[in-house]
Parts: structure tokens; sequence; C-alpha cells
């Protein structure tokens, strides 16, 4: 039998990622049911997928790390598949279990890419609209520039910024995946959004002085 819910999940076109949550179940809820209920497993590793790549994209940089984000994000959604019959719960929400499994698939993909030659670009067969390398460099110096002032934040709120700010998951999911309260991260979060921006200030009056 399908789930009850199956059909007001508030999934629109846009893909799950676009998806409005009202009324939907819980990742808790969805791994309890998973085991007699394909359709839970499906949505669960749907999520999963989604909260994993999102994640992976951010820690890796949104240039030319697309692949391996993607690679990444895989392997998640399969360590889940095989963690469930056993999974236990104990007192950390299935948010930070999801977490926990995919910084350590991102720290086998960096160190595999540091063992790893890197790879020679073929030679287009017509011609190449993507960006130009100038271009590139560019948009790569503004993220370095931003990633690099994250950096000296305090892990947890560097943490909470990258999952709110950059992966765009809600304050619930945040304090979920963190294993906070709600009102912690509001208030870490408010607390490193005003570091951010002075040494933003600071970075700035540096460059024209």
């Amino acid at each position: 039998m399908g789930l009850g819910w199956s059909t007001h999940t508030g999934v629109t076109t846009g893909g799950v990622g676009a998806m409005e949550r009202v009324d939907a179940p819980s990742l808790r809820e969805l791994a309890a049911l998973s085991a007699r209920d394909t359709h839970a497993r499906d949505v669960l590793l749907a999520r999963v997928r989604d909260m994993a790549l999102r994640y992976s994209r951010v820690r890796l940089g949104r240039f030319g790390a697309e692949d391996t984000a993607q690679d990444v994000a895989q392997e998640v959604c399969m360590a889940v598949v095989a963690a469930l019959p056993t999974y236990e719960e104990r007192g950390l929400p299935f948010e930070a279990f999801v977490y926990t499994i995919t910084g350590r698939k991102l720290a086998d993909a960096q160190r595999a890419a540091m063992r790893s030659p890197a790879p020679v670009a073929d030679v287009p067969d017509g011609p190449d609209d993507a960006p130009s390398p100038e271009s590139v460099a560019v948009m790569r110096d503004d993220a370095a520039i931003a990633m690099a002032l994250m950096q000296q934040l305090p892990t947890q709120q560097r943490e909470i910024l990258t999952l709110r700010v950059a992966v765009g998951m809600s304050t619930d999911e945040t304090a979920a995946a963190l294993g906070m309260s709600a009102g912690a991260v509001r208030v870490a979060q408010h607390r490193a959004l005003n570091k951010l921006r002075a040494m933003i200030t600071q970075a700035g009056a540096g460059d024209v002085a």
C-alpha cells in the first residue's frame, strides 16, 4: 500500500529542490517507513540526494566539481540504503546521520582528487560557447574570496552559513543536521552574518586603500 500523503507532499514541477514540504513527513518518519514501503524509500532517497548534492557543491566549489558532487551524492544514497535495514535512532535526527555520511564521502573524494593527476581537456570539435577562461577566473576569484572569509568564522558559524545560505536548508533542517535547536541556529546565524559583513567591509576598505 502506498503512503496516504503521496498526493499531498507539495512536490512541484521544479523537482525535489523546489519541494514545498507542506505536511510532508520528516526524514526520520520516512526512514521508519522505508522498510515496508518502497514509495517512502524513494522519497527519502530523493531528499537525501538533494541534501547531499547541495552540500557537496558548496564544499567542493561551484566551478569544475559538478561531476564529483554528483558522485558523492550518489555514494551517500547508496550508503543510506545499505544502512537502513540496521539503522537505529540514537537521539540524533536522521539529517545528522546524512550530514555525517556526506562529510565522510566528501573527505574521501577530496583525498582521491589530491592523489589523481589532473585530466587533460579534449580538443573541441566545434565552437565553444562556455564562459571564457577570463570570466571563469573572475567568478572563481569572487567565490574564493567569499569562501576564504567564511573560513575565518568559527566552525559552527561557518557550517550554519553553509547550510542556511549556500545550501538553502531551512532553519529546522539546519538545526536537525547539526543537532542544535532552531533558536540557537538563528542566533548563531545572526552573529555569523554580522562578522562576515564586517570582514567584507574591511576587505573592501583594504582594496580601496
